[in-house]
């Protein structure tokens, strides 16, 4: 028989609002791309690396999906070794949103395609880090 304790439960629950947490990233920022790309008319194409490319809804979900996960392992790790790892993860959450916005206004797309890839990065950041903020032990 499998016994599942208090503590089983908690971790299960806050697996379960990580992960619906990054989906929503994933979703927020999908919506987004959605609304200014296909209906707005946006052009999202950007230069990398001397190529242009036209920036789709999966690597919209991707990049989000990375982004979120990799959020959860940095607090994952940080409440391993630190007994109150929210502030600690919630001030590097906001260095890492600030310096990736130098990404979409460095990408050579036109000024409408640089405040939508911002606008991007930004409601990525704003369901992950609170969302994740919430989870942490001891939050």
């Amino acid at each position: 028989m499998n016994e599942t304790t208090p503590r089983s439960l908690a971790g299960r629950g806050r697996t379960a609002r990580r992960a619906l947490t990054a989906a929503g990233a994933a979703a927020a920022a999908l919506a987004l791309w959605a609304l200014a790309g296909p209906v707005a008319g946006v052009d999202l194409t950007v230069e990398s690396g001397g190529t242009a490319r036209t920036v789709g809804a999966g690597a919209v979900i991707v990049s989000a999906l990375v982004a979120g996960l990799a959020a959860w392992a940095l607090l994952a790790s940080l409440e391993r070794f630190l007994r109150a790892p929210v502030r600690v993860w919630t001030a590097i959450a906001a260095v890492v949103l600030v310096l990736s916005l130098a990404g979409p206004f460095t990408s050579g797309a036109g000024t409408a395609g640089a405040l939508v890839l911002g606008g991007l990065h930004l409601v990525v950041g704003a369901v992950l880090i609170p969302g994740l903020a919430l989870t942490a032990r001891g939050a």
